[in-house]
C-alpha cells in the first residue's frame, strides 16, 4: 500500500496496482488524434478561406504591373479608402468604449431585463445586414425619427459619413462586448477591494487594477470591430448614399467594378483591402501579446 501511494505522486513513471504491474493512465481525449484533428482543420481551413485568396492571387497574376498600380491609386478609389478606413476607425474607437461600459453593466449589475439585453447584444450577428442598412436609413434620414430631431439643426446624418460610422457602430459593438466580457467575469474582485483599502479611488482603481487586466481583451474587440467596419456592405451601402469623393466605400465600388465586368480592377483593390486588413490585426495581436506580456511580469 505505501509503494502504492508512492507510485501515485509519480503518475509520469506509471502507476502500480496492487499485483506488481504498471500501467499508465488513458488519456481524456474528447477529439480525435492530432494527425486526423490536424488533417480536418487544414482541409476545412485550405476549402473556406486558403483556397479562395488564393484565387485573387491568380486573378492578379494576368494584370500587368503598370495596370494594377493604375487600378489602385485612381483618385476615386484613394477617396474610398479614405471613408473606409476614417469611418471604421471611429466607429471602432467609439464601440471600444460603450462596448467597455456595456459589458461592465452587464457583468457587474443585477437588473430586471438584463438577459434580454445580453441577447440582444449578438443581434447585429443574426440580423441581415441589409435590413440592418435600411432601418438606419430610414431612422436617421431627414423624416425620420431621429434624423429629423437633427435636421432642425442643420445636421444631416443619412447620406454622410456620420450615417457611416454609426452602421459600423452598429454592426461592431457586439465584438468588443463578447471579447472583454469573459475576462470581466474572471476577474478576480479582491484586487479590486486590496486596491481601495490602500486608498486608491475608484478611477485609480479602475485604471490601475481593472484596465491592465481588460486591455489585451479590448484590443482584440477593437481589431474584429476595426476589421469588420473595413470590409462592411450590406448596413453601410444604403446610409452611404454612394456619393463620390464623399461617401463612397471601398466595398461598394469593388461591387461597381464587378457590376461593370471589370474583374481586374475590382480585385486589385481587393486585393488591397485584404493586405490593409492582414497588417491592422497583426499589428492588434502583436499589441496585445506585448501587454498580455508586461501584465504578467508586473502580476508576477
Amino acid at each position: 500500500m505505501i509503494e502504492l501511494l508512492q507510485n501515485a505522486k509519480r503518475p509520469e513513471k506509471g502507476i502500480c496496482d496492487m499485483t506488481g504491474f504498471r500501467f499508465r493512465p488513458k488519456s481524456n481525449r474528447v477529439v480525435p488524434g492530432f494527425g486526423l484533428s490536424m488533417g480536418i482543420t487544414i482541409t476545412l481551413l485550405s476549402l473556406i478561406v486558403l483556397i479562395p485568396l488564393f484565387s485573387i492571387f491568380v486573378v492578379l497574376s494576368g494584370i500587368g504591373w503598370k495596370e494594377f498600380i493604375a487600378d489602385i491609386t485612381d483618385s476615386a478609389v484613394r477617396a474610398t479608402y479614405s471613408v473606409s478606413m476614417t469611418c471604421a476607425l471611429a466607429a471602432a474607437l467609439i464601440d471600444s468604449v460603450f462596448g467597455l461600459i456595456l459589458a461592465w453593466i452587464l457583468v457587474r449589475y443585477r437588473f430586471p431585463g438584463r438577459r434580454l439585453l445580453d441577447g440582444l447584444i449578438e443581434l447585429p450577428f443574426a440580423l441581415p445586414t441589409a435590413v440592418a442598412g435600411i432601418s438606419l436609413t430610414t431612422l436617421y434620414s431627414e423624416t425620420g425619427w431621429i434624423g429629423s430631431f437633427f435636421h432642425r439643426f442643420g445636421i444631416k446624418i443619412s447620406y454622410t459619413r456620420a450615417g457611416i460610422t454609426i452602421a459600423l457602430i452598429f454592426i461592431g459593438i457586439p465584438f468588443v462586448v463578447r471579447s472583454v466580457q469573459p475576462v470581466l467575469e474572471k476577474l478576480d474582485s479582491r484586487y479590486e477591494e486590496a486596491a481601495m483599502m490602500l486608498g486608491a479611488g475608484r478611477f485609480k482603481t479602475f485604471v490601475k487594477v481593472i484596465l491592465p487586466e481588460l486591455l489585451p481583451a479590448l484590443l482584440t474587440g477593437f481589431g474584429l470591430a476595426f476589421a469588420r467596419g473595413l470590409g462592411e456592405y450590406g448596413s453601410v451601402v444604403f446610409i452611404a448614399g454612394n456619393i463620390p469623393y464623399e461617401t463612397q466605400i471601398t466595398p461598394l465600388i469593388i461591387m461597381n467594378k464587378l457590376e461593370q465586368f471589370n474583374y481586374s480592377s475590382a480585385t486589385a483593390i481587393a486585393f488591397v483591402m485584404i493586405v490593409f486588413s492582414f497588417v491592422v490585426l497583426f499589428f492588434i495581436n502583436s499589441l496585445q501579446f506585448r501587454v498580455s506580456k508586461i501584465a504578467g511580469g508586473a502580476g508576477e
